[in-house]
């Protein structure tokens, strides 16, 4: 018998180009994404089983789409429209967007499979679907980063500022986010202009990525893959956190964070001192753990 909540089958094996390559990049194979989707329709119909209350809602927002794109679209386009900026308007920038470039599912599908793995209160890929705005938040952003690529920078803008008002999460549209990103709770992260998320990424609540005054340029902070940044830490300037590391909740960094250490502290200093950090074997972004850091101080 399955695991109440759990998928009652098992994903595809996830290929070596589904890991951290060399590069930083992760990727998501077709049969994933096609699996992932197939999963959030069954989990969707079975909701409007056993709660028809839910069946409309349900069905017009998963179960009578063709696609993952589809649905997510429509479901985004009715989160952030407002009395002039109009569903049908944005269903159709998003799922363009989304269409255009197929790099957006295989983000997608990793953040759906990162939220789905690593908080243990998610109970489904289709709870995370319609009801996690952090993930809801890092996919209007992905949408508006392309935008803000394509030199649309009028209504990147106009998104980045929707996607602050319905979600409390407020990403600048040029910030560069890897994928299988969790945020966590979510509400209150600030990422700046200039900051770079690596892949496999966990964010918690109050998480703020700034810069230190008002000078332009690269001001942000750079994040490694495998990174986990713990509720209300603040990371501020052109630093470089490296791949793995973990920031202790409440801290305020400043420094640089070598590779698998751990900092604390306001401000903050690196566990077993700066000349020879502790160093941990875990990719914290994956495992979410927490505290291990307090019983090596």
């Amino acid at each position: 018998m399955p695991v109440q909540g759990r998928p009652a089958t098992s994903p595809p094996m996830i290929s070596s180009s589904s890991s951290i390559t060399n590069n930083g990049s992760t990727t998501v194979t077709e049969n994933e994404s096609e699996w992932v989707w197939n999963e959030i329709k069954a989990e969707a119909r079975r909701d409007a089983e056993s709660e028809p209350a839910l069946a409309s809602y349900l069905y017009s927002t998963i179960i009578s789409h063709a696609s993952l794109t589809r649905s997510l679209s429509f479901h985004l386009g009715n989160k952030l429209c407002s009395s002039t900026l109009l569903s049908t308007l944005l269903y159709d920038l998003f799922l363009n967007t989304f269409s255009s470039d197929p790099s957006l599912l295989s983000a997608t599908v990793a953040d759906l499979r990162a939220t789905r793995q690593r908080d243990p209160a998610c109970i489904s890929f289709a709870h995370c679907l319609l009801n996690y705005k952090g993930f809801l938040a890092i996919q209007a952003h992905r949408v508006a980063h392309r935008l803000w690529a394509l030199n649309r920078k009028p209504i990147a803008l106009a998104l980045h500022s929707r996607i602050a008002d319905v979600f409390s999460v407020d990403i600048h549209p040029a910030a560069r986010l890897g994928k299988g990103i969790l945020l966590d709770h979510a509400t209150g992260v600030v990422i700046g202009e200039t900051a770079v998320v690596g892949n496999n990424v966990s964010i918690l609540h109050h998480v703020t990525l700034g810069g230190t005054g008002k000078v332009g340029g690269d001001r942000h902070p750079k994040i490694g893959d495998g990174v986990l940044i713990g509720a209300g830490a603040t990371v501020l300037g052109n630093v470089k956190i490296g791949e793995g590391a973990k920031i202790g909740a409440g801290s305020l960094v400043m420094i640089d964070v070598p590779p698998r250490t751990t900092a604390v502290g306001n401000p903050a200093r690196l566990v077993g001192g700066k000349e020879k950090p502790e160093v941990h074997e875990d990719v914290p972004g994956e495992t979410m753990d927490h505290t291990s850091f307090i019983y090596v101080i």
